[in-house]
């Protein structure tokens, strides 16, 4: 589509030459998609014309139309309303596009001039509880993302930066330490995640505890939060683990283990992968050697408490803590050392940072800090800045339980698509084994196609009722236009029909038209999605594929087709569909089935 867009700008500036004597170059015209309402596939603004050819914007749209149509075999018809020329393109140019996009292959690479060596960063949980909602907007935006930038021609590297460290931690090592009895996954029969996140709130509920005792004694809630026992003795714990203490680093090793086992198991289940884990434990370090080169490069300062901070208050921010009075870093600290870790091992053009909009200061800080220290990569960190998911009761606290656990999401929507489909009767001649399968793929796709199809950086309302829908503006039902189309062509096999163009038809179906063009534009949402970073562009066009399709496929007839080379094209038609939609859903990580 891009470059008949191109043809068309041309043949409109040799239109304007050849009619108005007046020469326009093709990159000054504007050409855009024509209003459902008007007959037409592209249009052409006409009001920015009259100054240069003395006309008004009707009268250049009529005598441009009129040229074009005798001149241009891809134009077979225009209409002007008012200042607009809509221009209708040839069945001719419509059954070229589809040969050529019949000789492609799909997953080619599209072209966009944007960074060739890329890390998208995303995941990077905390280990000392599960993975929720939140976590899996971010899986599904960073995957979604990577495999986007990948279908660009770029190299690209999943990372995932784990937080392995730091007082969060050890608030569950704390809690464990004084309340867990030895008990662990087996003992307990639930995940490591699952049980490590336990402790994680029974820390907060002891440390709440202890708050409200300290300011019933008249100790004022700042003094009391710093003051508890228990946080007193969190942040003597990770002194310990940061003097290399052997009881306590035994303990934390034991704890992550439990939690990775835990954290795999979700990941495999959701269908996400990285190519590179960096952790925290093993980042800060380095990080506190660049804290030390900021002081010796005099852009870092320490106060006299021994703390070590930056000064942002020319660039319009405040003062940065970088390492804490005892000596601990702080989360600044380990980005630091692992910005330079990665630049180490990639030399990325691109550094993609996925993480909610509510880090969008850190984030702002973290490349400052970077350009301050002279780093040639700072410039390359890109934010992935994303919305953050709410409850329908509010905000979701960790701390508090009141979240809406990742694996219990992705077995309830799992079992709904498992109702929906066995009602309707999809599931005839599949073993259990593949049926199972098959209501994994439908939940799976329905929870990440809700949550990708909305712009990354928008807030999203997170209604368990409707995400489990399986109907209407989803996932499976993309998902099922897949299905169809796949049996479709199975059973044109069987009558022996080829997808092949011949010279047999000239004229198409306005639906088919509609389809044409449809999958013409794969390409732009391809463009588009990289370059604003959003798979919600990929999650939009496959949506309106599908639809098109829909439409053509109720409105003709494709196997009962009598003419065989109408019915040939057709299937060929129903097969670059399939196809589209499959590497479409590919690019979201949602799987196309065969069969529903």
């Amino acid at each position: 589509m891009q470059q008949l867009e191109q043809d068309l700008k041309a043949a409109l500036s040799a239109a304007i030459q050849q009619v108005f004597g007046a020469a326009v170059p093709a990159e000054q015209l504007t050409i855009q998609p024509t209003r459902k309402d008007f007959a037409g596939t592209f249009t052409l603004v006409t009001f920015p014309l009259t100054k240069a050819l003395g006309k008004g914007p009707e009268q250049i749209g009529q005598a441009l139309g009129e040229w074009l149509q005798a001149n241009e075999p891809r134009v077979n018809g225009f209409n002007v309303v008012k200042g607009f020329l809509n221009l209708e393109i040839a069945d001719a140019e419509w059954l070229r596009l589809l040969r050529q996009l019949r000789a492609q292959d799909i997953a080619a690479p599209v072209q966009t001039g944007g960074p060739q060596r890329v890390v998208v960063e995303y995941s990077s949980p905390n280990t000392n509880k599960p993975l929720h909602l939140g976590h899996l907007r971010n899986n599904f935006l960073g995957y979604s993302v990577a495999e986007i930038l990948k279908a660009t021609g770029a190299t690209v590297t999943k990372a995932n930066l784990v937080n392995d460290r730091g007082i969060h931690i050890c608030k569950s090592m704390l809690a464990y330490q004084q309340y867990g009895q030895g008990e662990t996954p087996q003992s307990a029969g639930i995940k490591g995640d699952h049980l490590i996140g336990k402790y994680y709130v029974l820390f907060e509920k002891h440390y709440r505890e202890q708050i409200k005792q300290l300011e019933a004694e008249g100790v004022s809630n700042e003094v009391a939060k710093r003051e508890a026992p228990l946080m007193r003795h969190a942040q003597e714990m990770l002194q310990a683990w940061e003097a290399g203490d052997e009881e306590v680093v035994s303990l934390w090793r034991q704890m992550n283990g439990w939690v990775y086992e835990g954290f795999n198991d979700t990941y495999q289940r959701i269908g996400v992968d990285f190519d590179k884990f960096y952790y925290e434990s093993e980042t800060y370090l380095l990080g506190k050697e660049r804290v030390e080169e900021g002081l010796a490069k005099g852009v870092f300062f320490r106060k006299d408490d021994g703390s070590v901070w930056v000064d942002l208050t020319d660039e319009g921010l405040d003062q940065k803590l970088l390492l804490r009075a005892d000596g601990t870093s702080v989360y600044m600290t380990q980005d630091l050392g692992t910005a330079e870790l990665k630049y180490q091992d990639y030399q990325y053009d691109s550094s993609v940072y996925v993480i909610a909009d509510e880090q969008n200061y850190h984030m702002q800080v973290l490349k400052l800090v970077l350009k301050k220290l002279g780093k040639p990569y700072a410039d390359a960190i890109y934010h992935l800045s994303y919305g953050m998911v709410d409850l329908p009761s509010g905000k979701m606290k960790s701390r508090e339980g009141t979240v809406v656990d990742a694996d219990e999401l992705v077995q309830e929507v799992t079992d709904a698509a498992k109702q929906t489909t066995a009602e309707l009767g999809k599931i005839e001649g599949l073993s259990e084994q593949e049926a199972n399968q098959l209501f994994h793929t439908l939940g799976l796709g329905a929870l990440k196609y809700y949550l990708l199809k909305v712009d990354p950086k928008k807030r999203m309302l997170f209604d368990p009722n409707e995400s489990v829908q399986l109907q209407g503006h989803t996932g499976p039902f993309i998902q099922y236009t897949h299905a169809r189309i796949s049996q479709l062509r199975r059973k044109a096999a069987e009558m022996g029909i080829r997808p092949e163009l011949t010279e047999g038809v000239a004229t198409l179906h306005e639906t088919e038209r509609d389809v044409v063009q449809a999958l013409a534009s794969y390409a732009s949402a391809v463009a588009e999605a990289a370059r604003t970073y959003s798979p919600a562009v990929i999650a939009q066009y496959a949506y309106d594929l599908a639809k098109t399709y829909n439409r053509f496929y109720t409105e003709v007839p494709v196997l009962p087709e009598p003419d065989a080379a109408k019915r040939s094209l057709r299937v060929a038609l129903s097969a670059q569909v399939a196809d589209t939609l499959r590497q479409s859903l590919k690019l979201l990580g949602i799987t196309a089935p065969e069969r529903m």
